[in-house]
């Protein structure tokens, strides 16, 4: 299916990432396009919203026509985000300039295989440098997250094909170098809206097993958030997701799993933090967001 392309105007600007099209609402990502303003004439990717998506079912602009076209790369970026694609850009990755260390040394890294787990395991890590790195699997912009703006992560770091954040990097294993160079402790997730086909494998989660190989390959200490529902209906999610099991069977070394039974004291932990699964919310699903903030403080516990 070819891309499905409308041309609009922007009646409202709501923030750096949100605007209306036409009265529609939005999404913008300034770094890619460019900003937006009030009248700004643009071209709207429409389709995820026509096929009427779940948590990605919305517009996004693709190009500023009055003020978007002819943008410079960036300065010394020759590296290309989402390479020989149609919205190829210069992007400056980190592997080129920035500091990264050798071994992880016993980093822990919290892999979350739902974005739902960030807010919870941040919270048991809060008093510690936290570092947030986000790989493939969801959403690929770093700022759709509304939980990674809102919480107190020191740095965020995008894992190609990811971008956004204060730095980007080619591989997931570049990244937590250089996060480990800039903090105690790693909370690794895919992006809001996991892709997901119901299959043993065709899922984003599985990406968060490449994190956890790498991670145990250079030093680091992985800990896996496991997903947990007390409500969800489909059979495949209820109890212990198959998402955590098919990232489990695909781990090459060892891994620590979090459990429910071991999140004692997260709802005040978590006190005023967005807390949403699917839709539902602390009182429907504790045993998820349990289970998240006992990866987080078996991490914290964990560092050096």
């Amino acid at each position: 299916m070819p891309l499905s392309l409308r041309r609009g105007r922007v009646t409202r600007t709501v923030d750096a990432t949100n605007c209306e099209v036409d009265g529609i609402p939005c999404v913008v990502y300034a770094d890619v396009t460019g900003p937006v303003e009030e009248g700004d004439d643009v071209l709207v990717n429409v389709q995820a919203r026509e096929l009427g998506l779940g948590s990605g079912g919305f517009d996004i602009v693709y190009a500023n026509l009055t003020r978007g076209l002819e943008l410079p790369a960036a300065e010394g970026a020759h590296v290309m985000a989402l390479p020989y694609a149609p919205g190829q850009w210069a992007v400056a990755h980190a592997e080129e300039g920035g500091a990264l260390a050798e071994r992880l040394e016993g980093l822990p890294v919290v892999l979350c295989t739902v974005h739902s787990q960030v807010a919870p395991a941040w919270a048991a890590l809060r008093e510690l440098r936290v570092a947030y790195v986000q790989v493939a699997g969801g959403a690929l912009a770093l700022d759709l997250s509304d939980t990674v703006r809102t919480l107190g992560f020191g740095v965020r770091v995008s894992v190609a094909p990811c971008f956004g954040g204060d730095a980007r990097c080619v591989s997931v294993a570049s990244a937590l170098l250089w996060a480990a160079a800039r903090s105690d402790v790693v909370v690794c997730s895919v992006g809001p809206g996991i892709v997901g086909t119901g299959t043993r494998f065709g899922h984003g989660a599985v990406s968060l097993a490449e994190a956890a190989n790498v991670a145990s390959a250079l030093g680091g200490l992985p800990v896996l958030a496991a997903r947990v529902s007390d409500a969800d209906t489909r059979g495949r999610h209820r109890g212990i997701s198959h998402h955590t099991q098919a990232v489990l069977e695909l781990c090459l070394g060892d891994v620590a799993v979090s459990s429910p039974d071991d999140g004692e004291g997260w709802r005040e932990a978590c006190a005023g933090l967005p807390l949403s699964h699917m839709g539902r919310g602390a009182d429907e699903e504790p045993s998820h967001f349990a289970a998240a903030y006992a990866a987080g403080r078996f991490a914290a516990a964990s560092v050096r």
